[in-house]
């Protein structure tokens, strides 16, 4: 049992009454780590017999939350925010991260990630020092939002300073907050980097690492900036790798700067969308506003995400839309951090209910009840529309995912379906006329050239 882990369940404090059964959370572990008996980077004594009921206690506890080890002050934050239960990659990764060990955590969005290696961050803390004990890098500045935000919910109460690093705000804020003291760091490589480089932010006291959507970062090319980081971050670091995929270059960048890693592969091998109900529709091109109108108007949905493959097609939609429905937006790349702020805002607490988004913002977009994703525009990679479809569905909830089809769009449409390994139904409508005329003709040629296609497909992997 390694100095790290018994520091961690020091923390919560967890002994036995005189017959030996778990009886009361107090502060005897807390009194032994202030006097040296237990410390974070060296293994106490293992005939320590506190310590070994400690170990008791955890390891005999109903499994949860409780399980685990954690301080006071966590649950109660945990139970605030109406945390009853971990996640799958929860119960895997957090009693791995708060061993110390590297880890590497495949998941799916929607599944509780962020919490995953956030707990254990918070209660890993030491008395702050000159500068920040954790750095969490993520690809995007929505991304870190919501990371700031949920970590804020798990630090209530706790007196843990969390600073957000990203572009499109003013630097000023950031200079002011780093000046004043901080225990973590979430930040996009770029703006890190520039921190670094203006000798505004130092790394000395950084003892946990956590790369956040590894996958991402490095389709969009992170990957120098993620390297020139890790290579300025003290040795020994313990480095927590979340990501969706894992692919040959997540690997390398893990065998170069990680050390005897555990796997945890919470995801199946083929996407997981067992909770989403997906339909795909045949529907011409100028036919594709007035389908969406009627069905927003005919499912009313709590929340919804409309997924277009451009900027300026976002815009557009988005403008036509506000004269249809109430409480429409649009996000991406090309707004305004602080428009992006007051969107997703607004989108959070449910007074803009439907928000027209792009894939590389989209794809940041961490809420837990959105109830329909509309692709308008049908994906020029399979792989993105997992992603799209994934912002609904999340934490075990059902999710509803339409797809737009064209008539010459019947080869994309099954890239998707075998990557997802499931046929997409089509979408019966009532009320409502997808192609205004030689409906028949256009249907049958579709399902022609879809079927052949398919064939295609399939026989090609019989080959493989």
């Amino acid at each position: 049992m390694s100095g790290l882990l018994l520091h961690v369940f020091g923390r919560q404090s967890v002994g036995f009454d005189g017959g030996g059964k778990l009886g009361y959370i107090g502060d005897e572990i807390d009194g032994l780590r202030r006097k040296g008996a237990i410390d974070l980077k060296r293994k106490p004594n293992p005939e320590n017999p506190e310590v070994c009921l400690i170990q008791r206690a955890v390891e005999e506890s109903p499994r949860g939350f409780q399980s685990m080890g954690l301080s006071r002050g966590m649950l109660d934050a945990l139970r605030k925010i109406h945390y009853t239960a971990p996640s799958p990659i929860q119960t895997a990764l957090i009693p791995e991260a708060l061993e110390g060990r590297d880890v590497i955590g495949q998941a799916k969005t929607g599944t509780g990630k962020t919490a995953a290696f956030a707990i254990p961050l918070i209660e890993m803390l030491e008395v702050r020092g000159k500068g920040p004990q954790a750095i969490i890098l993520a690809p995007t500045r929505e991304l870190v939002q919501q990371i700031v935000v949920e970590m804020q919910k798990l630090a209530h109460g706790q007196n843990v300073a969390i600073c957000g690093l990203y572009g499109g705000e003013p630097i000023e804020k950031q200079l002011r907050a780093l000046e004043r003291g901080v225990d973590i760091i979430v930040g996009t490589p770029g703006r890190v980097l520039d921190h670094i480089e203006r000798r505004t932010l130092y790394l000395g006291d950084i003892f946990h690492v956590v790369l956040d959507e590894a996958d991402r970062m490095l389709d969009i090319g992170f990957r120098p900036d993620i390297e020139r980081i890790l290579r300025q971050t003290p040795d020994p670091h313990q480095t927590l790798l979340l990501s969706a995929t894992i692919s040959d270059e997540i690997r390398t960048l893990a065998r170069r700067y990680m050390f005897e890693p555990v796997e945890l592969n919470l995801s199946r091998d083929e996407p997981s969308v067992e909770s989403i109900k997906q339909y795909y529709i045949t529907v011409e091109h100028d036919r594709k506003f007035d389908l969406l109108v009627h069905l927003l108007g005919r499912d009313n949905p709590s929340q919804c995400i409309i997924f277009t493959r451009t900027k300026r097609g976002a815009d557009k939609l988005a403008d036509r839309l506000r004269g249809r429905v109430s409480g429409v937006a649009t996000i991406h790349g090309d707004l305004t951090q602080t428009v992006r702020n007051r969107v997703m805002q607004g989108f959070r607490n449910g007074t803009i209910p439907v928000l027209v988004a792009t894939d590389v913002v989209g794809r940041g977009i961490d809420v837990n009840d959105i109830s329909h994703v509309i692709n308008f525009d049908i994906p020029d990679d399979p792989e993105n529309y997992v992603h799209r479809i994934g912002r609904t569905g999340r934490m075990g909830k059902d999710g509803i995912a339409y797809l737009f089809v064209g008539a010459d769009q019947g080869e994309p449409l099954t890239a998707i379906e075998n990557l997802i390994n499931k046929s997409i139904p089509t979408l019966p409508l009532e009320g409502f006329v997808a192609y205004r005329r030689d409906q028949n003709r256009r249907e049958s040629s579709f399902r022609e050239l879809f079927s052949t296609t398919r064939d295609r497909s399939t026989a090609a992997f019989a080959r493989r």
